[in-house]
């Protein structure tokens, strides 16, 4: 088996600087497991690494999509797949650097994703299913058909309803209860990086502060002129359109990019807690625990595959 080494985590945590000085010393290419970096154009409200932060690592799955283009799991678990194999046989070490879970895990296990064909029928029906009855009569489709997801998905978040939705039609199973459990294909390591709760919640609002003086409102602009685009559904980009509309202050529409992006950080630890087996550690509060987890993963490349 490949090994593969991961790194994830929420938001503000520390991945990018650490997945780097790791490709560096491991003679490492990374791979982004984020599915809003794909695109082209947004840059400091995604978070991506600037030229000079990557310093000369080679980065996989950044800027290959246009604004306009769809991106989904199952082309992140194509792609990245092709990613890990190029990257093989070169003799490097492919790391996958990301907070996005489902693609995570998509990746390194034998998930089946429906054809993007079939799934944009499903999910067009059920988008104007929607628009013509509201996202409460939505919700409540699901919860006829898979009260499980139901109870774990808001009924305002149309996104994930839709999702589960899909799949439950599909598969005939939950979103949440696969059908079989899923086999990994590479013998990976997963690193979670994490810190305490209020340190988090703290570098979260002083990020999103450190991106508004960069430049984050042409971004979220860009975003505003052409709302048809999957694109506008990142966090930190559709919070500002109140605010270009004249229904919010620009203070407002921060704060709302502040809480939810908290609230993503704290259901993305939520996910790798309960889906994957994670190494848990926090650089930030302990940097000198680098040297043990440095430790580990040359232990986990010497030992035997499989």
């Amino acid at each position: 088996m490949e090994k593969v080494l991961v790194i994830v985590g929420p938001t503000a945590v520390g991945k990018t600087a650490l997945s780097i000085e790791l490709a560096k010393k491991l003679n490492g290419e990374i791979i982004s497991g984020d599915s809003m970096q794909v695109y082209k154009h947004l840059d400091i409200g995604t978070a991506k690494a600037t030229e000079k932060e990557r310093a000369g690592v080679v980065h996989h799955l950044i800027d290959c999509r246009e604004l306009s283009e769809t991106y989904s799991a199952a082309d992140f678990q194509k792609e990245g797949r092709q990613a890990i194999n190029s990257i093989t046989a070169k003799g490097k070490l492919p790391i996958v650097v990301g907070g996005t879970g489902l693609y995570v895990q998509a990746l390194l296990y034998d998930f089946t994703l429906g054809s993007e064909d079939e799934s944009m029928e499903l999910r067009v029906q059920y988008q104007e299913f929607a628009e013509t009855y509201g996202n409460q009569k939505l919700w409540e489709l699901l919860q006829k058909k898979d009260p499980k997801a139901a109870e774990n998905i808001h009924f305002n978040n149309q996104k994930k309803v839709v999702r589960a939705l899909e799949v439950f039609d599909k598969t005939g199973f939950s979103i949440l209860t696969p059908k079989e459990k899923p086999k990994p294909l590479y013998d990976y390591f997963l690193i979670g990086l994490e810190t305490d709760r209020k340190l988090l919640y703290d570098r979260i609002n002083t990020r999103v502060d450190t991106m508004l003086e960069q430049g984050l409102l042409t971004e979220a602009e860009l975003l505003y002129k052409d709302q048809t685009q999957q694109s506008v559904q990142g966090i930190g980009y559709k919070e500002f359109f109140p605010y270009f509309e004249g229904n919010a202050t620009l203070d407002e529409a921060t704060e709302q990019v502040k809480q939810n992006s908290r609230r993503y950080a704290k259901r993305q630890l939520t996910w790798f807690r309960n889906r994957m087996n994670t190494s848990w550690w926090d650089l930030v509060q302990e940097p000198t625990a680098i040297v043990k987890l440095e430790r580990q993963i040359a232990d986990w490349l010497d030992s035997s595959e499989g």
